[in-house]
């Protein structure tokens, strides 16, 4: 995929000029089951203060809770914002995975294009101004993205960390990107529309719909990451991804994850030439030990090969590492006790 070139941010400006109506971003999000949350989610965007215009776009896949009904409410008080797909059937069920780049993508019609799930919300009413500031501040920046507050399900704010990739803002090469330490909040990205208007298959064979937008970005340009908490990442939450792959076949689950991301790594490995393939392993091998991790694989986790990636580990997960290892009933007991709290 070729960098984008000033003649397209021309050409986009052009567009604008020809039809002042358009809006200037527009937010994706995808729900399911998310009504208790959902009144954060779309009353955060509504109050974003900045000199644009926005629209939003919704893909409901088939609640069963009502938020269906409170969609539908959002959408008769902002008919001119709000902007939904109400499904019938449950498409990720069907196989669709990739929602966003589905259905929300396609029609929107923003310069700017920002995504999120419908059990995250922005914190700041200038979430998306200051990124605009940004991207008008370095012209060649196709992607921008920040650092979250993670909720627990207890209400209370738990390791900053989690969502915390880099310490200081700066600009990302697209080496530094594919490589990316630690996790980027989904509601954080913010991207120049014209770099998602053909999407790769790695992006539909994806398991997840985060990585694989970082990785279109690193093959455009430039990135910028703002190391501001602008919004609330839900961890653990009823009906979110991470609930999901800690229920059930726990294990299982994670390896069929790990298995389907190495899968999709090694697709973008070839579409992208092997331009990024030293960053490309060293993710996988990131990625493989972060999955020990959550299988809490001690002979693993302290394989002599998996130094590099346990000591990107933050202090506190390394001292619950060790103490899980070590005194395994009394962790859980605590773990019992005060929940999230501990590890």
């Amino acid at each position: 995929m070729e960098s984008l070139g000033k003649e397209k941010i021309f050409s986009e400006a052009r567009r604008r000029a020809e039809d002042p109506e358009l809006p200037l971003i527009s937010v994706c999000v995808v729900t399911y089951n998310h009504r208790p949350y959902l009144s954060d989610c779309l009353d955060g965007i509504l109050k974003q203060e900045g000199d644009f215009r926005l629209e939003i776009l919704i893909h409901d896949d088939a609640s069963e809770d009502g938020a269906r009904e409170l969609i539908e409410d959002y959408e008769r008080r902002f008919p001119e914002i709000i902007k939904p797909i109400l499904q019938t059937e449950n498409q990720y069920s069907k196989g669709k995975t990739n929602i966003t780049g589905i259905f929300n993508i396609p029609r929107a019609r923003g310069e700017f294009l920002a995504v999120m799930d419908g059990d995250d919300y922005y914190c700041d009413t200038r979430k998306l101004e200051k990124q605009i500031r940004c991207f008008q501040r370095e012209r060649e920046l196709v992607f921008c993205f920040h650092s979250a507050k993670v909720l627990l399900p207890d209400g209370s704010f738990g390791n900053s960390a989690l969502m915390r990739p880099y310490r200081g803002s700066r600009i990302l090469s697209g080496a530094e990107l594919v490589d990316r330490r630690g996790g980027a909040p989904f509601a954080s990205f913010l991207f120049r529309r014209e770099i998602l208007e053909t999407l790769p298959d790695y992006y539909f064979d994806c398991p997840v719909g985060d990585r694989p937008l970082e990785w279109i970005a690193a093959s455009c340009g430039k990135s910028f990451y703002l190391d501001e908490p602008l919004s609330v990442y839900r961890f653990q939450h009823s009906g979110s991804w991470t609930r999901e792959q800690g229920e059930g076949e726990r294990e299982k689950k994670q390896r069929r994850y790990r298995e389907a991301m190495e899968k999709s790594f090694l697709e973008f490995d070839r579409e992208s030439g092997g331009r990024f393939h030293p960053e490309i392993e060293r993710a996988i091998g990131r990625l493989r030990f972060l999955s020990d991790v959550n299988l809490r694989d001690f002979p693993e986790i302290y394989r002599r090969g998996n130094r590099e990636f346990y000591r990107e580990l933050s202090l506190r997960d390394r001292f619950f590492l060790q103490f899980e290892r070590r005194l395994p009933g009394l962790y859980r007991a605590m773990q019992k006790r005060f929940g999230q709290g501990i590890g």
